[in-house]
């Protein structure tokens, strides 16, 4: 996957080059086709296409379901060619190298090692195999003179009973690569509460949690992420805007009121996971439309939400990170400064220790105040 310089401000700056970080990108939704392909191949799973284009062009017409579960479907392949130490480490390895090309400086990698033991794998060697590839990524990185960070969040499927187990592998790889946890899969009838026991543990343990919750349901689901799951951040989190209501629009602007739990995720700044083409795709916006304008991003951003771009899975939805930016600003007329407000709130809110993010705030300073050696 290559990302060219095509995507431009009005000021002829150049998205691409500009320093970002990614905190919702799914390894197991970021492979290249011709890698499904090879990795197909070698293990003997059977594909829809044998042209690397074509699919990559299958992914995206399969995953614009308009449902989460229809889009969740094409996981099968991917996971099925991820079932081994060779394919897991070539994976992580090409996934640094694209969010490097992507010009992110601090990415966190979340994948369901449980999704990855059919071929005799322990949940143990998953995470390693993983780990060993993230660590040749980054060095691929530096050799061709980018700096990245990477972080595993190790993630449960919300719909299995593994909850607890998984945690414990987290606390295990605690500082060997992991730095948080995630629950993802169908959201629906699938609350955080049932998973309350491995949040207390990851509580008792101080590892930090985000929540996929606000994609497929509602606000109850959001609720349950806050108060059964601990959530520092939402994974999606876009249906909180459920709990904003608009009391007028006129030529003064508009005025809205926020109810108690998206007043909460506000005042002690939870940050938006949130993936524009994603939730597209998924239909997580239908409520308010079928265009990337009608998304509630604007809304959530103008009335001081923490929102954060994102990816969510690159190969269904054809995308990157500098994609996903350029999409915005044309929707709603993002400048440079919008753009590093959403950079400056992820990285606030990545999984690592005060100092680092602080770094981090620092190295987006910098690179957004030399944005004018970018223009193209």
């Amino acid at each position: 996957m290559t990302f060219e310089n095509q995507f431009l401000l009005p000021n002829g700056v150049d998205i691409a080059a500009l320093p970002k970080i990614s905190l919702h990108d799914h390894l197991d939704g970021a492979l290249r086709p011709q890698t499904i392909l090879e990795l197909a191949d070698a293990v003997g799973v059977e594909v829809p296409e044998t042209d690397a284009d074509r699919l990559g062009q299958w992914f995206l017409t399969q995953c614009d379901a308009g449902n989460l579960v229809d889009y969740l479907k094409t996981f099968d392949l991917t996971t099925a060619v991820m079932q081994t130490e060779e394919g897991l480490t070539r994976v992580a390895r090409e996934f640094v190298q694209d969010l490097a090309a992507d010009g992110v400086l601090y990415g966190e990698v979340r994948w369901a090692p449980e999704q990855h033991l059919a071929r005799g794998l322990t949940l143990d060697q998953t995470v390693e195999a993983v780990q060993v590839g993230i660590e040749q990524g980054i060095d691929d990185a530096e050799r061709a003179g980018r700096s990245i960070q990477i972080g595993q969040l190790v993630t449960a499927m919300r719909h299995a009973d593994r909850a607890l187990e998984i945690a414990e592998l987290a606390v295990r790889h605690l500082g060997n690569g992991v730095v948080g946890f995630d629950i993802a899969g169908a959201e629906a009838g699938f609350p955080a509460s049932r998973h309350r026991v491995a949040f207390d543990f990851l509580a008792q343990e101080h590892v930090p949690v985000t929540v996929h919750a606000g994609e497929a349901d509602g606000l109850d689901s959001i609720k349950s992420a806050l108060f059964d799951g601990r959530a520092l951040r939402l994974g999606h989190g876009v249906r909180i805007a459920e709990d904003i209501t608009v009391e007028r629009s006129d030529d003064q602007g508009t005025y809205v009121s926020l109810g108690p739990t998206a007043q909460w995720v506000k005042d002690r700044e939870i940050a938006l996971e949130l993936s524009p083409s994603s939730n597209l795709q998924t239909g997580a916006i239908a409520a308010w439309g079928t265009d990337l304008a009608d998304h509630p991003f604007d809304l959530l951003y103008q009335l001081g939400f923490k929102t954060t771009v994102n990816v969510d899975n690159r190969t269904m939805s054809g995308t990157s990170l500098t994609r996903e930016l350029s999409l915005l600003s044309d929707a709603f007329a993002y400048d440079l400064d919008d753009l590093e407000v959403f950079q400056q709130n992820a990285a606030s809110a990545a999984f690592l220790p005060l100092e680092d993010r602080e770094e981090l705030a620092e190295a987006i300073s910098a690179g957004f105040e030399d944005a004018e050696r970018y223009r193209a």
